[in-house]
């Protein structure tokens, strides 16, 4: 739960944001009419606070001294103002607030959301200024640090790629054009053809007047483009929007590769990453086993038990086996069938899968449901074609139905 300081004396914006908050279940708004109300409040409960959406014109504060207020605090402070000054916009952004919202429409106050859930998010964004100005990189640091983003810096290339060999997981890269050494558009190039890094997101920046420069730095990888001089806000709302667009995108892939329901991995993505596995077991020259394990009495479950604890019954037993299977490759083929692919030797998984039944029998899915039980068939052998040892493993599971289930016929 994150504590949001509202200080708004308008009863139309309090109604409209109240609504909003009511949509939120992750945010606990605390309400402030005035700068004296908010100067109580900070100074007996600051601490308490994530970020705050100040209003800049109070009766008893109309010059924005409810912003100052929260910036004394180091609070990520959200402007909302009934009016619009160019003027005035830029100090504030300058001095170091979030963003500066018009009090327009429903958007604005959705965007003001926006901004809190990134603040939330972005303390685990890494960003990575490269640029051979001080002034510059200086400049671009004081209007990302608002938004809590952790900042690294670099002053030409060849800093720029040790940056990026020591911090993998860099995020987002603003690269300036014009360094020593490597310049940025080669940087780019270096980037996204050898180093093959493609899930870095670039954002070039140039002085230069050409205009075909920034096509070239897009054409050869950069996501996008800013000419100098920028103004905060435009640097701001292109590294949210990329960084948007990124996580979208992630969550695509995310939604087309693993089951919704269990969090394994589907049947296509279980097919690719296992064609993968069997090329390296052929080039090692090793032996690989497979399993197809299936839930016992499924049907049974969901017909005298609901469609809601068959559903709880597969989530509990795809946890229990990621939990026992960690570094092997586990995916849901559909309804209760589950397959494994790994290296390991057909003795180590045929323990597993015994410490793994042992468990599932003590796990509860459904009140009054039996204990969980799957039946399991193991195959090892040469890595041949995945369909072929995915049909082995089958025909032991089809044995150890037979047999009883709540087994695991390996032979």
């Amino acid at each position: 739960m994150r504590n949001i300081l509202v200080i708004e004396d308008s009863p139309l914006v309090l109604k409209i944001l109240e609504h909003l908050f009511r949509q939120e279940p992750d945010l606990e708004p605390i309400f402030c009419a005035s700068l004296a109300e908010a100067e109580v409040m900070l100074d007996t409960s600051s601490d308490l606070f994530f970020a705050a959406i100040v209003d800049l014109h109070l009766p008893d504060a109309p010059n924005g001294e409810s912003v100052d207020l929260v910036m004394r605090y180091h609070l990520p402070c959200i402007v909302l103002s009934g009016s619009y000054n160019e003027q005035r916009r830029d100090e504030l952004l300058m001095k170091g607030v979030v963003d500066y919202v018009l009090k327009e429409s429903q958007h604005s106050y959705e965007y003001a959301f926006r901004l809190l859930h990134r603040l939330d998010h972005n303390s685990h964004i890494k960003i990575l200024i490269a640029d051979d100005s001080d002034a510059q990189r200086h400049y671009i640091r004081h209007i990302l640090e608002p938004h809590h983003y952790q900042i690294i810096e670099a002053r030409d290339g060849k800093e720029t790629l040790r940056q990026l060999n020591e911090h993998p997981d860099l995020d987002l890269l603003v690269l300036d054009h014009s360094m020593p050494g490597v310049s940025g558009f080669e940087l780019v190039k270096l980037l996204r053809q050898k180093l093959r890094l493609n899930d870095l997101i670039i954002i070039g920046v140039s002085a230069d007047p050409k205009g075909s420069l920034s096509a070239q730095f897009i054409k050869h990888g950069a996501d996008d483009f800013l000419r100098k001089p920028f103004c905060p806000e435009e640097l701001n709302c292109r590294v949210m929007s990329t960084l948007e667009r990124r996580d979208l995108l992630r969550a695509l892939k995310k939604a087309a590769e693993y089951d919704a329901l269990t969090g394994l991995r589907n049947r296509r993505a279980f097919y690719e990453q296992g064609m993968q596995i069997l090329q390296q077991a052929q080039r090692d020259s090793r032996h690989i086993s497979v399993a197809m394990l299936d839930l016992d009495h499924f049907k049974q479950i969901n017909d005298g038990f609901g469609h809601a604890s068959g559903d709880s019954a597969l989530v509990v037993f795809a946890r229990a086996l990621s939990s026992f299977f960690p570094d092997m490759l586990l995916g849901r083929l559909g309804g209760e069938e589950f397959a494994l692919l790994t290296l390991h030797g057909a003795d180590h998984v045929n323990q597993a899968l015994e410490k793994l039944r042992q468990h599932c029998a003590g796990l509860h899915y459904a009140v009054g449901a039996p204990p969980l039980s799957f039946s399991a068939g193991l195959y090892h052998g040469e890595p041949e074609d995945l369909e072929s040892l995915l049909h082995e493993a089958d025909i032991r599971l089809y044995r150890a139905k037979q047999q009883g289930r709540a087994r695991t016929v390996l032979a």
